[in-house]
């Protein structure tokens, strides 16, 4: 269905597996990143040059210290839009929209513009959200997050896909008016992120891939296979992977937050083992790495990207 779409096709084929990063292109220490925004540009036409498949975008509306990590700092969409502006054939996804906080039409406007105006290059990761300050700040209740999830999915594919669409939800009641600008094709490729308090069943009928944590392979694999044996079409599975990416290449891995301290050839072996558990694409943070962040960019490019190269245009 998606093999029109550049971001999509860019990033995912069957029993294919390729490589992309997350902002903030940095290592950094406690909560909040230094995010100097002309070092990251300079850093994502890196990326897109050594052909990482995709660079993704987190949305944290709020600082919370009590919970970690803010990500990239900058609202998705405002960074989304800059993105666009410095690349050309980079996918660019999210990870991930927190939808019951957003108004779904708020959302289907941005995330179409987004797409138009890069070329078609975004994969729109969406989750329920799990800050707890966050909740009521915005005033919306936690329970009803499972709802307002599938609300908000529903309401996008249809203001994507109709013209003068009838929608009546939670907070959407339309009966006039059209959203603009639709997709090319009138849809999006929507990414559950986690379960999003979803069972593997809605997931796998209303989205359009599955995106998860980093797990025991065997247990990912287990997880990879009942999913897909929910829905006939190929949907693709993509996870995140902390990885601090050590000078000795043949370095044992020893854990870290979700992910490893490892070497770059041990860290090769380990995406084939993915590859065969049915991951399709491997999303790498590189908050904890201990040695500069652009030396790491290149060896990743140029010894472990060229075995998961990403998916070329022919």
């Amino acid at each position: 269905m998606w093999h029109d779409h550049k971001g999509y096709r860019r990033m995912f084929k069957e029993n294919n597996l390729t490589l992309g990063l997350f902002f903030p292109l940095e290592s950094y220490q406690g909560s909040i990143p230094e995010m100097n925004v002309e070092q990251q540009i300079k850093r994502v036409k890196k990326a897109e040059e050594l052909d990482f498949a995709s660079v993704f975008v987190r949305d944290v509306p709020l600082h919370d210290p009590h919970f970690g990590d803010v990500g990239q700092i900058y609202d998705p969409w405002v960074f989304l839009g800059f993105l666009i502006a410095h690349t050309k054939k980079i996918a660019l996804g999210t990870g991930s929209i927190i939808l019951p906080l957003r108004h779904p039409l708020h959302v289907a406007k941005a995330a179409a513009s987004a797409d138009r105006l890069s070329g078609e290059r975004l994969v729109l990761g969406v989750a329920t959200g799990d800050r707890p300050i966050e909740f009521p700040a915005f005033s919306v209740d936690p329970d009803q997050r499972s709802r307002l999830f599938q609300e908000s999915v529903m309401v996008m594919k249809t203001a994507w896909k109709e013209n003068f669409p009838h929608i009546h939800a939670s907070n959407v009641h339309m009966e006039k008016g059209n959203l603009l600008p639709k997709p090319h094709g009138s849809d999006l490729p929507v990414l559950v992120t986690g379960h999003s308090s979803q069972s593997p069943e809605w997931i796998a009928q209303n989205s359009d891939g599955w995106m998860y944590y980093p797990r025991n392979i065997r247990l990912q694999s287990e997880l990879i296979k009942h999913w897909r044996s929910l829905t006939k079409e190929f949907k693709p599975f993509a996870q995140s992977l902390y990885v601090d990416l050590t000078e000795d290449p043949d370095q044992a891995p020893t854990p870290i937050h979700l992910g490893f301290r490892i070497g770059r050839n041990l860290l090769v072996e380990f995406l084939k083992r993915l590859k065969m558990a049915g991951v399709n694409h491997v999303i790498f943070n590189l908050k904890y790495g201990q040695r500069p962040v652009d030396e790491v960019m290149e060896e990743l490019g140029d010894e472990v990207v060229p075995r998961f190269p990403s998916i070329r245009d022919h």
